[in-house]
């Protein structure tokens, strides 16, 4: 099950369970849609791998899975990122 992490790892601007701004790569990495395309250019600082919109936990549901309240933020350096993957 998805943790639905809250916040973007790079900027740490919330992104709450229904967020439609928060993507996803394929080890949960969390961004928000502006870092993700903008910054990073649709490649996973810490994969490589591309992002996905992050799907949206139904709210009837949170009660019985919550969403996490683990913040990681983890800032990246956007030049380094782009020179190792050549974007």
């Amino acid at each position: 099950m998805l943790e639905i992490r809250p916040t973007c790892e790079h900027c740490n601007k919330a992104l709450p369970f229904d967020s439609k701004e928060a993507v996803i790569c394929t080890f949960e990495c969390t961004y928000c849609a502006s870092c993700a395309a903008g910054l990073f250019k649709n490649v996973c600082p810490n994969c490589g791998g591309d992002f996905t919109q992050r799907p949206k936990r139904p709210e009837h549901l949170l009660d019985k899975y919550p969403v996490s309240k683990t913040v990681i933020y983890n800032p990246k350096d956007v030049g380094a990122h782009l020179k190792k993957y050549n974007l």
